[in-house]
C-alpha cells in the first residue's frame, strides 16, 4: 500500500516514447512542474497529451513542447503560448481543440469506466459536423482534419456522442497527499488534476506535503488513493515553487 518513491525520475523512469499523459494544472495552477521536468531530462518523445492547455511562460509542459517531445495535444486553450501556436500552424503539432467542459467530461467519463456520453456543447458547429484541422501542411492547408460525431435527439434536442480518454499515464499535484495516494487539492488547483488522475491508468501524483496514512480527514480527500499508482514527496523548495501568470497591483 505504500506508494511513495524516491524521486521523480524515479517516479517517471517506465514512460516511453509515443505514450499518452493526461496532465493536470489550469495556466500556471496545479501543474506537475517536477514529474514534468523529469520526463524531460530522461528524454521521453512522441508524447501525446490530453490537457487543458499546453504549458505557459516557459514552464509547464511548456518545457516538452519547446524540446519537441510532444506529438499531439488534445486540450481546451492555446492562450498565449506563441510556440505552442508556432507548431500547430507549421504543421509540427497534431492538436484536438475540444470545448473545456467536454474535455473535463470526456477524462471523468474515461476514468469512470463510461466509454461515451451525449452532450449539447459543440452541436450546429465544427465540433459535431467535423473539419477541424487537426493538423496544418505548414502552407496554410489542412493536413488532417476532425471527422464528423454522431448527432441524436433527445426530447426534441440534438446531442453529440463524445467518447471518454483513458490515457497510459497521468501526472498530477497535490498539496498533501498521503502514502496510499489519497490526495487533497488546493483551492484552484482542484480544477483538472482530479480528472486526469482518474483517467490515467497509471497515475503519478507530486504532493507538496507528504502525511501518514489516516492523518487526512476521509471527509475531506479529493480523489481517493485507488486512483493512484505512485506519489511523489517534493522537498520544501519545489513545494514552495509557484509562479505568478499575471500580476495586478493597485496604486
Amino acid at each position: 500500500m505504500d506508494k511513495v518513491v524516491a524521486s521523480a525520475a524515479e517516479a517517471v523512469a517506465d514512460v516511453p516514447d509515443g505514450a499518452s499523459l493526461a496532465v493536470g494544472g489550469f495556466g500556471l495552477s496545479g501543474v506537475p512542474n517536477v514529474l514534468i521536468q523529469a520526463l524531460y531530462e530522461r528524454g521521453t518523445g512522441s508524447l501525446s497529451v490530453v490537457s487543458n492547455n499546453c504549458g505557459a511562460m516557459e514552464s509547464g509542459l511548456a518545457v516538452l513542447l519547446a524540446a519537441g517531445r510532444i506529438a499531439r495535444v488534445t486540450g481546451s486553450y492555446i492562450g498565449a503560448n506563441k510556440e505552442f501556436a508556432r507548431q500547430y500552424l507549421a504543421g509540427e503539432l497534431e492538436v484536438e481543440l475540444i470545448p473545456q467542459g467536454t474535455l473535463a467530461e470526456r477524462l471523468r467519463a474515461g476514468g469512470a469506466g463510461i466509454p461515451a456520453f451525449y452532450t449539447p456543447a459543440g452541436v450546429g458547429t465544427q465540433v459535431a459536423e467535423g473539419g477541424l484541422p487537426w493538423r496544418y501542411d505548414g502552407s496554410g492547408g489542412v493536413a488532417l482534419a476532425s471527422p464528423a460525431k454522431e448527432v441524436r435527439d433527445f426530447d426534441g434536442t440534438q446531442y453529440v456522442l463524445e467518447r471518454g480518454i483513458r490515457t497510459d499515464y497521468a501526472l498530477v499535484r497535490a498539496a498533501k497527499g498521503d502514502r496510499h495516494g489519497n490526495l487533497v487539492f488546493g483551492k484552484s488547483a482542484r480544477n483538472f488534476n482530479p480528472l486526469a488522475a482518474m483517467a490515467g491508468r497509471v497515475t503519478v501524483a507530486e504532493v507538496e506535503e507528504l502525511v501518514e496514512p489516516g492523518a487526512i480527514d476521509p471527509d475531506a480527500v479529493h480523489l481517493p488513493g485507488v486512483f493512484v499508482r505512485r506519489v511523489v514527496a517534493l522537498t520544501p523548495e519545489q513545494a514552495a515553487d509557484k509562479r505568478i501568470e499575471r500580476r495586478t497591483v493597485s496604486g
